[in-house]
């Protein structure tokens, strides 16, 4: 039993007994407690809730546009508008991606995002939604962040209720959980420049539960954050959660450096090592437990083999496909794999592969 032979600290055995773990617990679990211990608690409670099925979607990320209001420093992929390579999809451009997307490879999710587009009014999204829902209604559409609604609710002047209810009319399924970053005001003005405030997105989050859409929520770690940064973070999430019960998942992404503002100033000089990736992941899985069951891997940012290890610090998602991500790649990435990739990766460290939809509901096991 791995609470016998722990000899840890009172945090984990709080974790592994199924309590909820506070800001000083996560803390201690952050900074003293041993990495594989903390990692074979982390896997418990991973399939005590999840067994062990590992999942994945079917999933295109469709990026509508790289001119972006915002010029965060964490940022290699947006540009400005009289950049030679900044570009705007129109409805025609993004209809015959989704059509690729769905009929070619068997997409049953598509994840759009973009920069935050300083001229483009509500009517471009609602129409790119109608046009995708009029050839494909079955399809989900997971689209604009939290950070690009409060955006939009800001450009075109209407509260942040009033665009949700327009773009969930037009065929808008559920959010992605990114420009979350990281919450706290002391590290995001740093890596965050004129992106809503962490509150901000909490509470555009909270108006997307509200009214009936669901999202997921991210995390950015491995840049200047201190422990403490991502305790609050995670708390903060789990009130939310609390509160609506609308998070689908809890994604940890990994902080690339190449390209990135933070890179050209020398503020950060290599990306963060891969005892800290799974320290950070194994901690997300306790410190939500309970309330949030989904923890997925990005392998995109951790890359393929380590997300295999983290399959087993808690993670019990490989999050998608993403055919045709270019956020990462920006920064340097490999991205894009096969569902048949996506399975083996999952074979091979003895999990049984499911695919799912955007909510987790399982489509088919992968034997």
């Amino acid at each position: 039993m791995l609470k016998s032979i722990s000899g840890g600290t009172n945090a984990l055995e709080k974790a592994i007994n199924g309590e909820e773990l506070s800001y000083d617990d996560g803390l201690d679990l952050m900074v003293n407690e041993n990495l594989f211990l903390l990692g074979a608690a982390a896997d418990r409670i991973r399939k005590k809730v999840k067994g062990e099925n590992i999942t994945f979607v079917a999933s295109y990320y469709l990026n509508y546009t790289n001119i972006c209001a915002a010029s965060c420093p964490l940022c290699a992929f947006y540009r400005k508008g009289d950049e030679s390579d900044s570009y705007t999809l129109s409805t025609e451009q993004i209809s015959t991606r989704a059509r690729i997307a769905i009929k070619e490879m068997g997409a049953t999710e598509l994840h759009i995002v973009g920069g935050f587009h300083p001229t483009l009014d509500i009517d471009y999204y609602e129409n790119m939604f109608k046009a995708i829902k009029n050839e494909f209604p079955n399809v989900t559409i997971k689209a604009l962040t939290p950070a690009e609604i409060f955006f939009i609710a800001r450009l075109t002047k209407n509260s942040v209720k009033e665009v949700l209810v327009r773009l969930k009319n037009a065929g808008l399924d559920a959010l992605p959980g990114g420009g979350a970053e990281i919450f706290g005001k002391e590290v995001r003005d740093v890596i965050v420049r004129g992106k809503c405030s962490g509150e901000e997105w909490l509470e555009t989050a909270k108006t997307a539960h509200e009214i009936g859409l669901r999202s997921n929520c991210t995390m950015l770690f491995g840049h200047i954050e201190k422990p403490e940064h991502i305790i609050d973070h995670l708390i903060k999430t789990r009130e939310l959660q609390k509160k609506t019960g609308g998070i689908i998942t809890f994604i940890p992404l990994k902080f690339s450096l190449d390209n990135t503002e933070l890179e050209k100033k020398g503020m950060i000089s290599q990306e963060s090592a891969s005892v800290y990736d799974l320290r950070v992941l194994a901690v997300s899985r306790l410190m939500l437990a309970n309330i949030l069951n989904n923890i997925s891997v990005y392998w995109v940012a951790l890359g393929k083999k380590l997300a295999q290890v983290a399959l087993s610090y808690g993670g019990n998602d490989l999050v998608g496909t993403a055919f045709s991500e270019e956020i990462f790649k920006a920064a340097g990435k490999a991205t894009g794999t096969s569902i048949q990739e996506l399975i083996s990766l999952i074979k091979e460290v003895k999990g049984i592969p499911a695919q799912r939809d955007t909510f987790f509901n399982i489509l088919r096991t992968r034997n």
